[in-house]
């Protein structure tokens, strides 16, 4: 089952987004690498600055996609204001349509 992990930052966090940055990036290759992390990616504010996060996970259930979300990074490192999991319906150009 697919589910949408939609995260928004903390107000004026962006350093600690930049700084928690790579250690972020190694742990979504690390999830891609398992075949859970389908597409991921900032979320960005009408400055054109990131201010949140996507991520489309594959998972059994929501708690599996919880734990996934919360042991990135971004979210150990306290820069999420919220974080909200979504099952989601993946409808136009599945990987499955390929």
């Amino acid at each position: 089952m697919y589910f949408a992990v939609i995260c928004r930052d903390k107000p004026d966090a962006l350093q600690l987004r930049l700084d928690t940055r790579p250690t972020h990036l190694e742990h979504l290759n690390r999830v891609n690498e398992s075949g859970a992390l389908k597409v991921a990616g900032p979320l960005l504010g009408d400055d054109g600055k990131p201010m949140g996060s996507l991520l489309i996970v594959e998972a059994d259930d929501a708690e599996a996609a919880r734990k996934l979300a919360e042991a990135d990074p971004y979210a150990k490192a306290g820069l999420f204001e919220s974080v909200e999991i979504r099952a989601w319906n993946w409808v136009f150009n599945a990987p499955s349509e390929a």
